[in-house]
Parts: C-alpha cells; structure tokens; sequence
C-alpha cells in the first residue's frame, strides 16, 4: 500500500493574494488543494501516515543559513515595522550577479531572497514550509528504508525554490530536499519534473553537480513562468554539463504529444540507471487547470503516471502545483493507478 503523508501544519499558510500582470488576484495555492489531494488519496486506498520528525538537517543540506534565518524570523522582524502589510512582500530586488553585500534590514532582505511578488510570506507560512519538507525528506527516508514509494502532498510546493532565494509560491525546495537527502544515504539520484511549469530551482541547486540527473517536461518557457529558464540548450554547467534535460513543450500540448517527450524522458532517466528517483509531481499540466498552460486530460495523468511506474526505480513523489480543485483529486487517483499498475507490470 503507497504511504502518503500529509500535515495540518499547512493550513497556516495562508496567501491572501497572488500577484499577476500588475494586478492583485486572488491566491491560487489555497488551503483546500492539500486537503482535496489528501481525501482523493484515502479514497484510492493509499494509506496515510504520519510522517517523523527529521529536524533542520535535511533542509539545511539544500539550503543557506541566511535564507533560513530568514524564513525562521522574517515575518516577526517585519512586523515590527510601522504600517508594514500583514505579509512580507519585496519592494526591491537584488540583481543576482551584482550583489555586494548583504542587507541588514528584513525589507532589503525580502528583497535579496525572493524572486517575485507572488510569494507573500505571512505569520504561518515559515511553520508551513518546514512542516511540507519534512514530508518530503520523510517519504525519502522510506524509500532508503525499503518503500516501493511513497508520496509526500507538499504544500507550499518547492521546485520554484533556490538555495537561497524563493519565489513562484515556493519557499523551500522540497524535491531538492529528497534528492539530497539520498545522495546523502548513497543512493544514485534522478530528479523528474512534471509541473507545467520548469522547475527553476531544482535545476539551479543541481546544475553544476553531476551526482543528480535533472529531467524536466514542461511548457515552453520562451512565453510562460519562469521565463528565463527552462530551455533546451540549458544542459548544464562544469561538472553537470550533461546532468540537465529540459524538454519545453508547445502552449496546449496533449497527451499524445507530451507522452512522446516524455519517453524520451524515460529513455534517457533509464541511461542514467538511478536506484532512487523523486518525482516533481505537478498536476497543473491539465487541461482545466487556471495556469491553461497544456492541455494533459485526467486519462493522460494515468499514462504518465503508468510509464513513469515502469522505470521500476524506488520513488518518491513530491506535489508541486495542481491548481483545478475540480480535477485535481482525480488527476491524482489516475496518476497514482498509472504510477502502481506500472510497477506490477
């Protein structure tokens, strides 16, 4: 039976906007995505766990100590400036590459370590993130402890996440977090990223580094976030040159054509011959999902899910986006019977 862990400690993040072509809407990462992917879950019959405490390690491991300071006492210090908004939002932006120096004053680091003003954080939202990595390095940890797989329903998501710098509703990187922490146990790592949109971050923590193979299918970026990464010739850097496949696909891609990519993907991951991999588990490829960025249906989850299964490598999966709360409970149910019947097969 697939483990999948959850926690309530998500519900306190709680975004009240989402910033987007100069406008403030209303968030799209909300309180009941977590839930709805929990219940549909249960109801598929996977078995929901608790997850242990595996304390700062694992997340220090992935990120700086001043970005995690940050999110450990940011909003308090924040707070304590007159007529400063309920939620830390950035009025300034570190260029990266030209930075000389590093700010005292939360609103300068604000600025230094998120990316967009997508991301407010508010009094619950560091509980939050630490509260959704630690699943992830939970359901890590049961996969060096003999698990097929398992599932981690990560709210905030992470793969928007830097070594020091958030963004995109990302705070920490949770799928960075589980490969790390692998490669730590020895384990020979692939991460897969099947969000709608590039996974930025973990393609930034890993670009240099030829231990962890980084895979990502997702729509082009040349017109859609992040922008300015995501593409083909991304390949890698030093020592990770040739540890980084980006395959951007075309606005409205369906399924036929993403499964096409996707076992190239596959072929490639199989090259590579990992004994662990962590799978960036985005259901925002759907066709209905608010970002409109592909048009994957419910059926197409179960035959990425069913092709991803069939690599027979130990597994974990990670939620990333998913933003359809009309959908979004049986995308992941196909997905999930694709991923298990893949593994008999």
């Amino acid at each position: 039976m697939l483990p999948v862990l959850y926690t309530p400690i998500h519900r306190e993040h709680e975004p009240s906007f989402f910033f987007v072509t100069g406008r403030f809407t209303p968030a799209q990462e909300r309180i009941d995505r977590a839930e709805q992917l929990r219940d549909a879950a249960v109801q598929a019959g996977c078995e929901l766990v608790a997850a242990a405490e595996h304390g700062l390690g694992p997340v220090a491991d992935v990120h700086t100590p001043d970005y995690l300071c940050f999110l450990q006492d940011g909003h308090r210090r924040w707070s304590e400036i007159p007529g400063a908004a309920p939620e830390i939002v950035p009025n300034v932006f570190a260029v990266p590459g030209l930075q000389h120096g590093y700010p005292e004053r939360v609103v300068g680091q604000a600025g230094y370590h998120m990316q967009d003003l997508a991301s407010p954080i508010g009094p619950g939202t560091a509980a939050a993130a630490f509260a959704s990595a630690n699943l992830a390095a939970d359901a890590a940890q049961r996969v060096l402890q003999g698990a097929k797989a398992a599932y981690a329903i990560c709210r905030p998501p992470g793969h928007h996440a830097y070594r020091e710098r958030g963004g995109g509703v990302c705070y920490l990187n949770n799928a960075a977090i589980a490969a790390q922490l692998l490669r730590r146990h020895g384990r020979r790592v692939a991460v897969i990223d099947i969000d709608v949109h590039h996974g930025n971050g973990t393609q930034g923590i890993f670009y240099e580094r030829s231990d962890v193979y980084f895979v990502s299918l997702h729509r082009d970026p040349a017109n859609y976030h992040p922008y300015f990464c995501g593409y083909a010739q991304e390949r890698g850097a030093g020592a990770g040159l040739g540890y980084n496949l980006n395959l951007p696909l075309p606005a409205e891609t369906g399924d036929d054509a993403y499964l096409v990519a996707l076992e190239h993907a596959c072929r490639r991951l199989a090259a590579y011959s990992p004994d662990a991999l962590v799978i960036s588990l985005g259901l925002d490829a759907h066709e209905h999902d608010p970002f409109k960025g592909l048009k994957v249906t419910t059926e197409g989850f179960r035959r990425i899910g069913e092709r991803l299964g069939r690599l027979g490598m130990p597994s974990v999966m990670v939620q990333e986006g998913g933003y359809d709360c009309d959908h979004i409970g049986a995308n992941l149910v196909h997905f999930l019977d694709g991923f298990t019947g893949g593994l008999r097969a």
